[in-house]
This record gives C-alpha cells, structure tokens and sequence, in this order.
C-alpha cells in the first residue's frame, strides 16, 4: 500500500504538458508555446528542489522525438539537481505539435504518466498543473489518486478569446484556431476541482479569473514568481565587452545611442508592431534612442507559421514605411546565453525595457529587465500593474495608445534623475519582492496544509481475488451496446464462454446492481468478472458480488446529493426517475430537451454552486449526476491498476454520451453502431477509438476482430 506520510520531506510532480522543456539553453521565443511557461516551471522546479523540507521534484512534460527539434527533448529522464528532475511521457504522435493540437493526446498523456507514477516507489504529496492542457491532467490524475491538485493557469482562454474577438477575429476562426471551447471546458473543470490556485498578481484574479464560473477567490493564492538573481544582474562595469553588441552594430547607425528594448516572441498579443509604430510616429524618440526587438529566432520567415510570419512581416513593412533603417535592429538569432547580455547592453546604453503587450498575465521579462537596472515602460493590462507597483520602476500605459508608448519613453529617457531612480528601485525591490527563495519559500507555506490532506488509493484492492490472473479484458456498456440485437448478443455470449479462461469480462453500465443482474438473468448472458455499476459509482467482484468498499470512500469526497437535489430539482424540464434508479452515489432525471436547460447552462450552475459532481446526457433523455471521482472510465482504470491490466490490453465498448470516458485514452476504444452513437462523435479524431460498422454486439464483435484482440 502507498501511504502519504507527512514525516518524509515533500514530493512535488509538477505537470506542464506542452512547449520545449529542457533543462539548459531553454528556446525561448521559438513560438508561442516555448514562452515565460517553460522557464517558470523549469526554475520552480529548481528553486523548490533547494528547500530543506523538500525531497523529490519531477517536472513531468510531453516526450517529443523529432529531428526539427534536437534530441533533448526525447530523453525520458533529464537531471535538473540532486533530487528534481524532468520526466518525459509519451502522448500522441512522436513529432513536435503546438498546443491546440494536443487535446485528443490529453487522456493518453494521464493514462502513461498514472502507469508512470504507480512504477515509484510512492505517490507524489501534491499535483500541480500548469495552463488549460495540464489542468485537463491533472483533474483526472486528482480524481483517480485522491491525491489534492495545484492549478497555475499562466494565461487563461476567457481573457484571451475576449481580446481576440476585440482585435476583429470571428468566434468561428477562434475556434478553429485555437480549439478555444475545449480549453474554456478545461479551465472551468480544472477550477471546480482544483484545491488551490495559485496567481502571480491580484489583477490576475479580479480581471481574469472572476470571468469563470466556478471563480472562488478564497481558493486563490497569489505567489510572483522569481528571478535569477544570479544570471540577471546590472553590468559589472560600464566598459563591459558583451559579445551582441557586434550583432547590434550590423543594423544601427549609432550603436552608443540609448536603446529601447523589447523582447517577446513574434506574436500579435505582444503588440511589437504597435511600439514599431509608436517609435515611427514620434521623431523625438528616434532623436533620442534605437529601438531593438529580440523576437525570437527565424532563419526564413516565409517557413514560419502563419502568425509569426504575420508578425514579422509586417514589422518589416512599418520598419519600410517610417524609413527606420539604421535606427531600428531586429537581430535574427541570439541564444539563450545572449537574454541577459543583452538586458545589461540596454542597462548600460541608459536605455528602457518596454512591454507593450495587449494583455500580460505577469511579465517574466520585466522582472529580468530590472534585475538587469532598466526601467520599465509596460502595458496596463495584467502583471505589471503588479509589478511595477511593487518596484516603483517604471510606467504604465495604455497598450493601445502609441503616442501614450511614445510619451512614457521620452519622459523617462529625457530626465537622468527618474532613470536613476527607477532603476534603483527596480534593483532593491526585485531582489525584495521576486526571488525564487522568496518564491518557493512561499510556495511551501501556502501547499502546507493541502500536503496532510491526500488520502491515495491503495495499491491493492481490499478483497481477495479469483485464482485467475487474465491479461485481457473486455468491458461493455449493457444499454445501447450489448442489447439490441438477439442474434449479435447470442454470438458474443458464445465467444464469452469460449474464451472466459483467456479474458476478464466486465460489465460497465448506469444502471443498478439488482437491474443488471435481472438482464443477465433475462437474456443468459454469463456472469461477469466485475461489475460496474450506477455510471462508475459502485464496483462488485464475482461470484459473490463482494462490493470495493475503497471505492466507495474514495468517491464520496465532496459528494452532496441533498444539496445537488435542491439546485437541480427547480430547473425546468427535469424529473426524477423511479426510486428504483436512484441510489446513494447517483441522482437520475428525465431530460425533456424541449424545455431544459442545455447541458453548457446545468454545468455552468454546477461550478457556480461550487457543486462537485459529474453530469451526464445519454441517449438524448437520461441525466445522470455522480460524484466528480466517479464515472465509468475512472472505475475502469481503477481496476486495471488494481488487476495490473495494461489499458492496451482493455476493450472498452460503448453506444452512448455516458461511454465517452471510459473509450478515451490509452483503452481500446469500441463505439457500436445505434441510434445514440452520435453521442460519442467527438471521438472521431481520438486515438485508439474504433467505429464499428455493426450494430450493437455484432460492433464489439467486429473490433475483436479489428483490434485482433486475443493475439495482443
């Protein structure tokens, strides 16, 4: 059995699912995934593996093998220090793909890193996500260890989907760009089950997260994340020999002139073509200082992606347009090595470091540039509210407004006293307000009590098990799936017996122990193994249908069916079912689709009544609600780990809405042809997910057949 004891110093897993995450020579800028993200988690890893009370930190990502992008990034384990460390896991294609692409990856991704974590020698202390993809993850690893999960969202898709409808875009190109309804679902999910949320700046919480459903400030904790006080430093002297000021020296006239220096990747969020044209319009500003965009690294911007392409594209347009040669430098490489170089370059120049982003949800930059002695001129919207009122370094503008840009950086290079004192500030606040000791320090006061509060499944299940240990199985919903067809049913029934010596049979359905006991009865069908119940609510081990009382404990966490009751009970269009379909882990309606809420409207209801519970729609009529820890899918993955079954070695059949998790993932996914199995479209793209062309049994018999499942 795994315990969680409080007398072993801490084991963190932290979870950033996407993006290049590497040890050394991070590639930041390389696009809109390999950002401030993966920095942030690769330093906290390191920052929280220095504290004395903490003994192992795994910093879990995605494995990528691809020859695009260095082999780095496919070494399953990487050394960070003594006891952290970066643990790569295996989800989809093996080639590098951005992050809205990864979605139907996501379940395969928790199912390995689960198999992963059973492997050590214990389960970690806490989980903690970072963004949309890792949140998605770590939800389901919460509910499927017990253990209590962290959520760091980094940027959130509310915010941002508002922002680009302001820019002109449709919903419907959002949502073909960015998948933005499945992150939305994501963020929302993760925050209804999150036990804490950590935020970099109060702006974060009051203008970004108050915009979900389930937005609860008093599960929030803001921590700013640190600097490398080490790394980012003023120069040491002012005749200091930095290597890029040769590169810089290509593209401007008068290199010694003061430098305003922005660095971002080339996205259109960090408006750099908006201080492109702020510095164009302002004649002042070019008598006064170079401009210097580090926007990542390009060798073609013609074999970019289209946003970056975009970006750069036209910068290189308003550079023609204002005539800016000569004043203006957009380097097309530099390293990980040059960032700080080149912040002490600009330091040392009398130059200002400027952040003109639409919206910033901290500002990693900012903290670098002043820990490097240059002030700051940043955008209003987010983090660096926060940070330049903790710094006192710099101004705040309108992002919107270029000649409000323009203004803030005459004011500041025209008057040597406010530079000096900005750059003082920025210098003894930084090292005040956001070290990563400070941080980490922080980190452990604040998870102090979430740490004592896991209470993980155990490793083996509490009940003796049959003298057969089967390597295979098959699990089948009943409804919509093993009924429907006698001829179809009666072959399985055959095969069943033919092979009951090779296999595990499992029966996954909604409906109640004693009701599906009546349909075996009825229709012959044999006894099953295992018995999932009442949608994943109850498990029962044959022959004498002895119940997993673990189970049972560990889904009731947070479950408040009185209270779920009286919410739901004054909605329109609903009705309870018979008595006889209720139980104590399941609360069952009727749906009248003509006058109920949509299934969005409930969930939003749900997360603002803080209401912890799974709900679902099957076959167009049947609302189920269970607890969060329940369903179908989270039972069996259960009880393959309590069986050591491989989920590769699991047929998982379904027909309607209430299958769909049970088939996601790393199962041999079976949807038969029916009436509902619409229902389960969404798993069209998903891996692992066949489509039978057969109805009902005949469709599970077909995938045996496809899957060649007895020959695995």
């Amino acid at each position: 059995m795994i315990e969680n004891t409080n007398t072993e110093p801490l084991y963190i897993l932290l979870i950033s699912v996407h993006g290049l995450i590497r040890g050394r020579d991070l590639e930041l800028g390389r696009d809109a995934d390999t950002g401030g993200q993966t920095k942030y988690v690769v330093e906290l890893a390191k920052a929280l593996a220095k504290q004395p009370n903490v003994g192992r930190v795994d910093l879990v990502t995605r494995r990528i093998i691809d020859t695009e992008v260095g082999p780095d990034y496919a070494e399953l384990v990487e050394p960070l220090a003594e006891n952290a460390q970066i643990v790569r896991i295996e989800a989809g294609p093996e080639g590098y793909i951005r992050k809205e692409e990864l979605w139907d990856h996501l379940d395969s991704f928790a199912d390995n890193l689960l198999t992963w974590l059973h492997c050590q020698p214990r389960l970690p202390d806490i989980l903690h996500s970072h963004y949309a993809d890792a949140g998605y993850v770590g939800v389901r690893l919460a509910h499927r260890t017990g253990l209590s999960l962290i959520h760091t969202g980094h940027s959130l898709g509310r915010d941002k989907c508002r922002r680009l409808l302001a820019m002109g875009l449709a919903m419907e190109d959002i949502e073909l760009r960015y998948h933005m309804s499945r992150r939305i679902d994501a963020e929302e999910d993760t925050l209804t089950n999150a036990d804490l949320v950590i935020t970099s700046t109060r702006n974060e919480i009051e203008e970004q997260y108050e915009l979900y459903d389930c937005y609860t400030p008093d599960k929030m904790a803001i921590i700013p994340p640190g600097t490398d006080l080490d790394m980012f430093h003023p120069p040491t002297s002012a005749g200091e020999d930095i290597a890029f000021a040769e590169t810089l020296k290509m593209s401007l006239h008068e290199p010694h002139k003061p430098m305003i220096l922005a660095l971002s990747r080339p996205d259109e969020r960090k408006n750099i073509v908006g201080l492109l044209e702020a510095y164009g319009g302002s004649p002042r500003l070019q008598q006064l200082a170079n401009l210097v965009i580090i926007a990542g690294n390009r060798e073609d911007i013609r074999e970019l992606g289209e946003g970056p392409q975009g970006v750069l594209t036209e910068l290189l347009l308003v550079a023609d347009y204002y005539d800016l040669y000569g004043r203006v430098a957009l380097p097309k490489h530099h390293s990980a090595d040059d960032v700080a170089d080149i912040y002490r370059l600009a330091s040392t120049s009398g130059g200002v470091f400027v952040n003109p982003a639409l919206t910033e949800p901290f500002g990693l930059t900012l903290l670098e540039a002043a820990a490097s002695g240059l002030p700051l001129v940043a955008t209003e919207n987010g983090g660096p509210v926060d940070i330049i009122g903790n710094c006192s370094n710099g101004l705040l503008v309108d992002p919107l407004d270029k000649s409000a840009i323009a203004e803030a950086l005459v004011t500041i290079l025209e008057n040597p006293k406010l530079w000096q004192e900005f750059s003082v500030n920025g210098l003894q606040n930084v090292a005040r307000y956001y070290s990563w000791d400070a941080h980490a320090q922080a980190y452990l006061r604040t998870i102090r009590t979430l740490s004592q509060q896991g209470a993980p499944l155990p490793k083996t299940p509490p009940i003796a098990k049959t003298g057969r240990y089967q390597k295979l199985a098959i699990f089948t919903a009943i409804d919509n799936t093993l009924l429907g067809d006698n001829e179809g049913l009666a072959q399985f029934v055959n095969l069943i017996r033919e092979k009951r010596k090779k296999l595990l049979f499992g029966i996954a359905t909604g409906r109640r122990l004693d009701s599906a006991l009546a349909i075996f009865k009825k229709y012959r069908i044999p006894m099953p193994d295992i018995l999932i119940t009442s949608f994943g609510t109850e498990i029962y081990y044959a022959p004498q249908l002895i119940a997993d009382i673990a189970w049972t404990y560990h889904i009731d966490h947070l479950w408040t069916p009185q209270v779920l009751r009286r919410v739901i009970g004054k909605l329109p269009g609903l009705t309870l079912q018979a008595k006889s379909e209720q139980s104590r882990y399941k609360l069952s309606y009727h749906y009248d689709s003509n006058s109920a809420p949509t299934m969005e409207e409930i969930l939003t209801l749900l997360r603002q009544q803080e209401l912890s519970a799974n709900c679902t729609l099957s076959s167009g009529q049947f609302l189920d609600f269970v607890p969060a820890r329940a369903s179908k899918g989270q039972a069996l993955r259960y009880i393959a780990q309590q069986w050591h079954i491989p989920l590769e070695r699991i047929l998982a059949t379904g027909g309607s809405g209430a299958d769909e998790d049970m088939l996601r993932g790393n199962t041999l996914g079976v949807v038969v042809a029916n009436r509902h199995c619409e229902e389960l479209s969404i798993l069209g793209d998903t891996e692992h997910v066949y489509f039978a062309e057969g109805s009902h049994a005949w469709g599970i018999l077909e995938a045996i057949e496809h899957y060649d499942f007895f020959n695995r």
